[in-house]
C-alpha cells in the first residue's frame, strides 16, 4: 500500500537516466516534446491523455456492478489482459486490508478465507476495449497488490501482508494464488502456493523458458528483498500445474526459494540504493531461504544484512527481453537507505545471473508539479519501445513513459485526485491500453494513434 513521504527530505531537482546504447540524462519539464505530446485536461475531471487518444471506463467500484449483482469491488490494483474471442478477458487485483467500503463477494467455492474481503475479478471486454461481463475469480485474500503474467496464460495474484490467522481471519495470508482467466472451475477451491514463501509479495515475473519465478517484496524494518523460486527437477510449467504442485506431498517446500544477493567485484552491495549511475551492473548470487512459511521470523528477518541485498519499497515486475525488469519505489537515509532516489528500474538477466539499473529517478523537489515525476509502482514494456511506469508519488501521479534512450514523458494524468495508477498493460494487439486509478477504483481502456 502506499506510503507517504511527503515529510521525508527531499533534495535536487528530478531527472531521469537509463542505460542503453546510449547513456543519457532527460528532463522530465522537455517531456512533452517526447511520446505523444502535452496531455489535454479532461473535461470531465477524470483522465487527461494526449491529443487524440480517448478512454472509457470499464469497471467503476460500487457502480458497475458483477454477474452475481454486487458492486464491483474496491481498489483495483495489478491487471493482465488476456486474449479472447472477440476481445480480451482482464484479472484485476483489488488490495483490500478491511477498511474499504466494497469488499470482493465471498462466493460459495471461489472464497480462500471469508474473514478477507480481497481477491480478483475478471472482466471481458469486447475488441473495442468495452465491457461485457463482470465476475468473482477470487475471494477471501488480503491485500492483493500486484502478480504476474505466467507464460501459460494465468495470473499469479500477491498478498501484500504478513496477516496470521486471528480475529476476523481464519487462515493466515501473505502468499501468492494462481488465477484462471476463462476457467472458474480451475479457480475452485483456492490454494495457496505456499512454496513461493509468505511475506508482504508484491509482484511475479516468470521465465518462459524454465518457470523460475522471480519475486519482490514490498516491507520494511528492515527492508524487502529480491527472490527467486527455482522448480523441482521434472516439473513443467502449464495450466494446474503449480497448484498441483503445491497440493503434493511436500509441497509447501517445493523447488527451491532464495533470495538476491548482489556484490561489485568482492564487495557485497547491501542495498539497491547504492546504486546512483544507469548502467551500474552487480553479479548475482542466491541465498536459500531457511523457513519459507515464516511462522515464528519474517522471512526477511532471517538473514542478516551481509547475507542478502535489501531495497526499500520493491514494486513491480514485468518480463520480458529475456529477463526480469522490477522498481524500486523509492529511498530516503531517514528510512535506513543508503542513497535517496524517487524510483529505479531494473533488469536481471538470468543468463549473466546479473542485475543492472537500467532508470533512476533523482528527487523529486516538487510533486505538485505536473512536469516532475516519483513513486513509480507497477511497470509493463511497451510493444512500442521503453517502458510505462504507473506513478505512485506525491501530489499529481502519471502513468509516466520512458523511451529507449532515457527521456520521461506523460502518458496519462489522474484529474480526478491524488491516487496512484495501477495496473498499466496492453491487450495482445498492442492497440488499447489498460490502466487503473486505484481510489476510488477506476479501471480505463485507453487508445490512440499509438507508434513506435
Amino acid at each position: 500500500m502506499s506510503v507517504s513521504r511527503r515529510n521525508l527530505l527531499r533534495g535536487a531537482a528530478a531527472s531521469i537516466m537509463i542505460a542503453g546504447s546510449v547513456e543519457a540524462i532527460a528532463n522530465p519539464a522537455a517531456a512533452s516534446t517526447v511520446g505523444y505530446g502535452p496531455l489535454v485536461p479532461d473535461p470531465n475531471g477524470l483522465l487527461a491523455l494526449p491529443q487524440g487518444f480517448s478512454y472509457k471506463i470499464v469497471a467503476e467500484a460500487g457502480k458497475t456492478l458483477l454477474e452475481s449483482g454486487e458492486p464491483t469491488p474496491s481498489d483495483a490494483d495489478g491487471t493482465a489482459s488476456f486474449p479472447s474471442r472477440g476481445g480480451s478477458t482482464l484479472v484485476n487485483n483489488h488490495e483490500i486490508g478491511g477498511g474499504e467500503p466494497y469488499r470482493v463477494p465471498a462466493l460459495q467455492g471461489l472464497t480462500y478465507d471469508p474473514g478477507a474481503g480481497g481477491g480478483t475479478t475478471n472482466i471481458d471486454v469486447d475488441r473495442h476495449g468495452t465491457r461485457v461481463r463482470e465476475y468473482v475469480s477470487l475471494a477471501g485474500t488480503h491485500n492483493n497488490c500486484a502478480g504476474g503474467k505466467t507464460p501459460w496464460n494465468t495470473w499469479l495474484t500477491c498478498e501484500e501482508t504478513e496477516q496470521k490467522a486471528g480475529g476476523a481471519y481464519q487462515k493466515d495470508h501473505g502468499y501468492v494464488f494462481e488465477v484462471d482467466p476463462f476457467d472458474q472451475d480451475a479457480n475452485q477451491n483456492p490454494v495457496p502456493l505456499k512454496f513461493l514463501g509468505r511475506y508482504s509479495h508484491e509482484a511475479v515475473a516468470v521465465s518462459p523458458r524454465d518457470s523460475t519465478i522471480y519475486l519482490t517484496e514490498d516491507a520494511n524494518g528492515p527492508h524487502g528483498l529480491y527472490f527467486r523460486w527455482t522448480p523441482p527437477r521434472g516439473f513443467h510449467g502449464g495450466k494446474g500445474a503449480l497448484r498441483e504442485l503445491a497440493m503434493a506431498t511436500g509441497g509447501d517446500t517445493a523447488g527451491q526459494l532464495q533470495a538476491m544477493s548482489c556484490y561489485h567485484g568482492s564487495q557485497h552491495i547491501a542495498d539497491l540504493s547504492e546504486a546512483t549511475k544507469p548502467g551500474t551492473r552487480y553479479k548475482v548470487r542466491w541465498v536459500d531461504v531457511p523457513e519459507r512459511d515464516a511462522k515464528t521470523t519474517s522471512v526477511r528477518k532471517q538473514f542478516t544484512d551481509d547475507q542478502v541485498t535489501r531495497s526499500r519499497k520493491l514494486e513491480g515486475a514485468w518480463w520480458s527481453h529475456g529477463g526480469a525488469y522490477f522498481v524500486a519505489s523509492y529511498a530516503r537515509q531517514s528510512d535506513g537507505s543508503v542513497n535517496e532516489h524517487d524510483g529505479q528500474v531494473w533488469f536481471y538477466d538470468p543468463e549473466s545471473e546479473t542485475v543492472t539499473l537500467k532508470t533512476i529517478f533523482g528527487v523529486n523537489p516538487d510533486p505538485t508539479q505536473d512536469t516532475n515525476f516519483d513513486g513509480p509502482d507497477n511497470i509493463t514494456v511497451s510493444p512500442y519501445g521503453g517502458v510505462i511506469l504507473a506513478e505512485d508519488g506525491e501530489g499529481i501521479n502519471h502513468l509516466v513513459g520512458v523511451t529507449p534512450r532515457g527521456t520521461a514523458y506523460p502518458l496519462a494524468r489522474n484529474d480526478f485526485n491524488d491516487s496512484e495508477f495501477t495496473g498499466p498493460n496492453f491487450d495482445v494487439t498492442g492497440r488499447i491500453l489498460f490502466a487503473n486509478i486505484q481510489t476510488p477504483g477506476y479501471v480505463f481502456a485507453i487508445t490512440g494513434p499509438w507508434r513506435g
